[in-house]
């Protein structure tokens, strides 16, 4: 039986591992609270609880049987945990016949609105991009047959802009010539499960659907579906940021998406945003 530890079983890495146990798939991998672990606990997940805080007592037992191995856990200011408490234990796993990486497509920096794929040079702009290319540099270092995903903005059931309209938070804010890509966490798990079916180590993807878009439009195209006024624009100069969203918008590019679906042969359930969120509501 194949085995999947997932290095935190957060929102993307979920929808792969509740995909694949339900084809019968075994399913470990670490939370940071007890709280969050529970329900996994209950869907017959077996969980460790891991932070930078806490390290694990026996990682080798952790690991035990794992043949797929998919982190997603970000680094902190003091690098990847993962990596900095585990490394030793994975770099001598035998039988892994598949590890992955979910970086971000913020290792490409400002394009000023143009296209990226995976072959562009890696300049972010950012300390958070710089700690990534670092993250995804230990990764392919470790010897595991690994794959890197680089992803867009996520978005999915309970996370879109649909639920920030309304809760009552949404904010359309403009800045001309901006745009992002996105994708929705079941198109993540489609990527995944068609690598782990055709494994190429030392690959990198892309994940993004087929639209980048401005931010405004994609608020108001929510609205309009909820039947709700658009929130009034707000010019990108004057709105009131934190210093974390304001960097997003630091970067201006168009991510190209083509390879998943020439080597991996994926189709995307939701190839734009508009399908995306019709499907949601």
């Amino acid at each position: 039986m194949p085995r999947l530890f997932c290095f935190g079983l957060g929102y993307s890495a979920v929808e792969l591992a509740q995909r694949l146990h339900r084809q019968g798939w075994s399913v470990a991998g670490t939370c940071r609270s007890e709280a969050a672990a529970a329900p996994l606990r209950a869907q017959g997940f077996d969980i460790t609880l891991f932070d930078r805080a806490q390290p694990p007592a026996t990682p080798e037992a952790a690991l035990a049987g794992a043949s797929h191995i998919l982190s997603s856990v970000p680094p902190d200011d003091a690098g990847d945990p993962v990596l900095d408490h585990w490394a030793p234990v994975l770099a001598a796993l035998g039988g892994i016949a598949w590890a992955g990486y979910l970086s971000t497509t913020g290792v490409y920096g400002d394009r000023a609105g143009g296209w990226v794929d995976e072959s562009a040079a890696l300049e972010p702009t950012g300390e958070r991009g710089r700690r990534r290319v670092a993250a995804e540099q230990g990764w392919l270092s470790l010897g595991l047959p690994m794959h890197l995903f680089r992803l867009a903005g996520i978005y999915g059931p309970g996370r879109s802009a649909l639920d920030t309209l309304r809760s009552g938070r949404a904010r359309r804010i403009v800045k001309p010539g901006q745009v992002f890509s996105r994708i929705h966490v079941a198109d993540i798990a489609s990527v995944l499960e068609a690598s782990i079916a055709r494994p190429n180590p030392g690959a990198a993807y892309n994940l993004c659907d087929d639209n980048p878009a401005p931010p405004d439009e994609v608020i108001a195209y929510a609205a309009e579906l909820l039947g709700v006024p658009a929130p009034p624009e707000i010019p990108f100069e004057s709105a009131e940021l934190s210093e974390m969203a304001r960097s997003f918008y630091a970067d201006n590019k168009r991510v190209s998406n083509d390879r998943i679906k020439r080597e991996l042969g994926v189709t995307l359930a939701y190839p734009d945003y508009r399908l995306g969120l019709k499907a949601l509501l």
